[in-house]
């Protein structure tokens, strides 16, 4: 009879401690998704400031701005534009 209750006793020991193993993996993981969600919510803020930073460098009238005032270009005069036509078919330019 004391070797039945001995071995009942290692049994009830080994599954008690197979609970707290899990618990303890299962708080590690649950610990692990709350710090990728909170990445995650800091990459989509990010993201959100990368578009809006996007949109206003790339405004026209800015690059228009540093087009005339820092790179000194202008449009071109209409004598100085020279039209390429291509034949669709063949692919090729076609001599006007």
């Amino acid at each position: 009879m004391t070797r039945v209750n001995l071995l009942l006793l290692a049994i009830a020991i080994a599954c008690a401690l197979g609970v707290v193993t899990s618990q303890h993996q299962a708080r590690k993981l649950i610990i692990a998704m709350q710090q990728e969600k909170e990445r995650a919510q800091k990459m989509e803020v990010e993201w959100g400031q990368l578009q809006l930073e996007q949109s206003t460098w790339s405004m026209p009238a800015r690059v228009e701005n540093i087009v005339i005032n820092q790179l000194r270009m202008q449009q071109p005069k209409p004598a100085q534009t020279r039209y390429i036509h291509l034949d669709p078919a063949a692919g090729q330019e076609v001599k006007p």
